[in-house]
């Protein structure tokens, strides 16, 4: 059931980014438009999302799931960077290379199917893997597409989402929530981060010159390496390690980490890329052919975690 609900919101989003594609070939917008999106579904969008994600109830049950999605995303998150860095030295991965594969699309992608195939209550968990990924992304990933030797704490924390997350924290433990209206608001506003980023991906197809991109010849590699080999490891993990019996809903909190692993590339690595000067049109190429084939291998992949 979960899989069939999952085909049908993955169809759903990639007709989103047709949309997209076809407000920038009929004229209505040009591809260019889409950072003017992108930057509001960054600094608005995703901190409501994270917001209204912590807007539950602290039950012992919620305690124990919260530990278990923070703990799974530790260890996959560090495995994947350990395993990169390896695979890094043999295939002589580059560094837009290095982190398409080890971060994935987290943040646009996971939390509206979680909410579509699962339900709202669930997305608190997806937040907790956003936190983590969010934290290593602007400390890891960007060292590695700087080419620095250490992170820029300061910047990391003044993250707006990463202060939505400790706001959230803050709200969850102390039980105070938002009022009803500020709650709507939210919840509105969170509710646009899944079609948003489709219409940006569609923007950004349609204003690609489709054989300039398939002529990077190690595309496919790091294509196989996001969305097939990287996931096998990550459903042995989730699947056999038996970190499922440490909470209650394991099995749900773990195929929500799951999911969260086996999306396309980041959209922030080529927002990444543009701003630090390294290879963009790369790193989009990345995020659009791995955003086309996980139509088919997300499925797969959830089907083979729920045999």
């Amino acid at each position: 059931m979960i899989v069939v609900l999952l085909i049908k919101k993955t169809t759903a989003l990639f007709l989103i980014m047709c949309m997209g594609m076809l407000l920038v070939k009929k004229g209505i917008l040009n591809a260019g438009d889409s950072r003017v999106i992108s930057a509001i579904s960054i600094h608005l969008i995703l901190p409501c999302v994270i917001l209204n994600a912590f807007q539950v109830e602290f039950s012992p049950e919620v305690k124990e799931g919260l530990f278990l999605s923070l703990a799974a995303a530790v260890i996959i998150n560090v495995g994947l960077i350990v395993l990169v860095t390896i695979f890094s030295g043999i295939l002589r991965l580059d560094a837009v290379e290095q982190v398409s594969v080890i971060y994935s699309n987290a943040g646009n992608l996971v939390i509206p199917i979680v909410s579509a195939i699962l339900g709202s209550e669930w997305v608190i968990y997806s937040s907790v893997f956003l936190a983590v990924q969010m934290f290593l992304i602007w400390s890891h990933g960007k060292m590695v597409l700087c080419g620095e030797k250490k992170p820029d704490l300061k910047k990391v924390f003044a993250n707006i989402n990463m202060l939505a997350i400790a706001l959230g924290i803050l709200s969850l433990i102390s039980g105070l929530h938002f009022p009803g209206p500020v709650k709507d608001a939210i919840d509105s506003v969170g509710g646009m981060v899944g079609p948003l980023a489709m219409l940006v991906t569609g923007m950004l197809i349609a204003g690609m010159d489709f054989r300039a991109m398939l002529s990077y010849k190690r595309i496919w590699l790091v294509t196989f390496l996001r969305l097939l080999l990287c996931p096998a490891l990550v459903l042995a993990v989730v699947k056999y390690s038996g970190m499922a019996s440490w909470a209650a809903a394991g099995d749900k909190i773990l195929l929500i980490t799951l999911i969260a692993c086996i999306t396309p590339s980041a959209s922030t690595i080529t927002q990444m890329a543009q701003i630090y000067g390294q290879n963009a049109d790369y790193a989009s190429a990345i995020n659009v052919i791995t955003t086309i084939l996980c139509i088919v291998t997300m499925p797969v992949l959830v089907l083979l975690y729920q045999m």
